[in-house]
C-alpha cells in the first residue's frame, strides 16, 4: 500500500510547515482524560480479530476495558507507563513502556487482545490459542511440529507527538527490555479526529517497523519445530502497514457507542513464514461503552 507511505510523509511535512494554534481540542468527552483523575471504563459488545497464523483460531472480542491516569508528568494508559520529558504547544515527548502486538496471535489473553484501544499489561504466562498445526512426520519433512512458546515482552523507549491542523503525527521507537527477543520496533502513525455533534470519528494510517530479531522470534521456525523450515525461511526486518477507523457516539454523560475497524497489510518478510497462511489481519468491534 504505497499510498500509506505517501500519506504519512505528507503529514510529517505538513507538521513542519503549518502548526495549529492549539493541539487537538478536548471538547469532545469521548477523547479527553482529566489530569489527576482515573479514567475507568468498559465496552461490551462483539468483534473479531483475524489470526494470520496457520491453523490458529481467530480471536473473539466481547469486552474491552479502559484504565488510565494522567498526572502532571507521569501517566498510566491501559498498561503503558510513561513520563513526559518535554511538551509545548505543538508537541509532546515521552519516555514509555509498551508491548508488541505479535504475541497476541499466539495467546488468547495477551494484553493487546484485551486493551484493544491502547495499552499494555505485564503477563508472561498466558493461555495459548488452540492450534491444529500438523505434526511433523518422516514422510513429510516440510510439516511443522508442535510450536515452542512465543512469549509476551515489554518494550521501553521514547515517543513523540506533533500536533498540526492536518492531524497528529505519532512516532515511537522501543526496544525489548525483558530480553525475550532483544529486538526493536518503531512506529509512525498519522491520525485525524473529526468531532461532529455527538459523534467523534478518527482515521489513522500506520507504518510499523520490526527488527529482524522480532520477526525471527515470533515468525521464524525453530529447529525443534521443523529442520527444513528452520533453514528454508530466514527472517528479515519488516514493515507492516495499517489503516484504522474509530467512531464514537455520545449517548449520555457515561454511555456511548463505540465502533472500531482496523486492517493490517502484513509485510512480505513476515507473510513468507510457513507459520502464516494470510498476509493480512483485520479487527472489528461494535459495542456500548460505559465510562465511570
Amino acid at each position: 500500500m504505497p499510498y500509506l507511505l505517501a500519506l504519512l510523509l505528507a503529514a510529517s511535512l505538513c507538521s513542519t510547515l503549518s502548526f495549529a494554534s492549539t493541539p487537538t481540542s478536548c471538547d469532545n468527552n469521548t477523547d479527553c482524560i482529566e489530569v489527576g483523575r482515573w479514567d475507568i471504563g468498559i465496552a461490551l459488545g462483539y468483534g473479531n480479530k483475524t489470526n494470520p497464523l496457520k491453523d490458529f483460531e481467530d480471536i473473539p472480542l466481547y469486552a474491552v476495558p479502559t484504565l488510565a491516569y494522567y498526572g502532571d508528568s507521569w501517566f498510566f494508559d491501559n498498561g503503558n507507563i510513561g513520563y513526559t520529558l518535554s511538551e509545548g504547544e505543538n508537541y509532546t515527548v515521552n519516555l514509555i513502556t509498551t508491548f508488541s502486538n505479535d504475541s497476541a496471535f499466539f495467546h488468547r489473553w495477551d494484553p493487546s487482545n484485551i486493551f484493544l484501544l491502547s495499552g499494555d499489561s505485564n503477563h508472561n504466562a498466558v493461555a495459548p490459542l488452540a492450534s491444529t498445526m500438523t505434526t511433523r512426520t518422516a514422510k513429510d519433512p516440510k510439516a511443522i511440529g508442535e510450536l515452542e512458546n512465543r512469549n509476551f515482552t515489554y518494550l521501553g523507549g521514547v515517543e513523540a507527538f506533533i500536533y498540526t491542523r492536518f492531524g497528529i503525527v505519532h512516532a515511537t521507537v522501543a526496544h525489548d527490555i525483558l530480553n525475550v527477543h532483544g529486538g526493536t520496533e518503531s512506529k509512525l502513525k498519522w491520525f485525524y479526529n473529526l468531532p461532529l455533534n455527538k459523534w467523534n470519528f478518527e482515521i489513522a494510517a500506520v507504518l510499523d517497523w520490526k527488527s529482524e530479531e522480532v520477526v525471527d522470534y515470533y515468525y521464524g521456525v525453530r529447529a525443534s519445530e521443523s529442520l527444513y523450515w528452520n533453514q528454508a525461511y530466514q527472517a528479515e526486518s519488516a514493515v507492516n502497514k495499517s489503516i484504522e477507523f474509530t467512531g464514537q457516539y455520545v449517548l449520555t454523560e457515561h454511555w456511548n457507542l463505540l465502533f472500531v475497524a482496523r486492517y493490517t497489510d502484513i509485510a512480505n518478510e513476515i507473510a513468507d513464514s510457513p507459520l502464516l497462511d494470510k498476509d493480512y489481519t483485520s479487527t472489528y468491534f461494535v459495542s456500548a461503552a460505559y465510562r465511570f
